[in-house]
């Protein structure tokens, strides 16, 4: 006679791939999110970055803008500075660029190893500073402070160089000005640093 507990099999042995299986794509999937999210953050900062390097630029060619005005003329300080901008002249241009009311950031041309422009500290806003604060001058307003605008107003300063074109005699030395400004982003660390030549006739 048959044993009836004969007819139902004893539970199998659990061997555990399914178990392995779906932990294994668990953690692909996982390491897949990851990335993604890694990527995304990525591409956040550097749109980010890019936004505030526009910014900075922006200021600095705004302060290109100021200085010019500044050279043309007509100024605001008691004693004009357009006089200063002639292209026979050095009256009014300082080694190490001038600090006071009137003369401030006109610069003679550095004789050392370093370019002038690259020595000055264009993050000072002393009453002393060697640069010139956008509208000091020229009256011209520009937006800065807190937001997405720039940290704080951008800087110039200008040198008096030699015209070295073709058709200047050294007998008759004529003057260039030459201006590099610096814009700064909603974060001061950044900055972009912008250059011209100006001619006035």
């Amino acid at each position: 006679m048959n044993n009836p507990l004969q007819r139902f099999p004893g539970p199998r042995t659990q061997r555990g791939f399914s178990l392995v299986a779906v932990m294994i794509i668990m953690v692909v999937v996982s390491l897949l999110g990851v990335a993604a999210s890694q990527l995304v953050l990525m591409g956040e900062r550097s749109s980010r970055y890019d936004r505030d390097w526009q910014i900075a630029w922006q200021a600095a060619e705004a302060a290109l803008i100021d200085a010019e005005f500044d050279i043309r003329g007509p100024n605001t300080s008691s004693r004009s500075r357009k006089d200063d901008f002639t292209n026979t002249s050095l009256l009014g241009f300082f080694e190490g660029c001038g600090k006071n009311k009137v003369d401030r950031g006109l610069c003679l041309t550095s004789v050392g190893p370093k370019p002038i422009w690259y020595t000055i500290d264009f993050k000072d806003q002393s009453g002393t500073a060697p640069s010139v604060q956008v509208g000091e001058f020229t009256e011209r307003v520009f937006p800065s402070g807190s937001g997405v605008q720039p940290a704080r107003l951008p800087r110039y300063i200008i040198e008096a160089i030699p015209d070295q074109s073709p058709g200047y005699s050294a007998r008759t030395p004529r003057l260039l000005h030459r201006v590099t400004a610096m814009g700064f982003g909603p974060h001061e660390d950044t900055q972009a640093v912008l250059q011209m030549v100006f001619r006035k006739e």
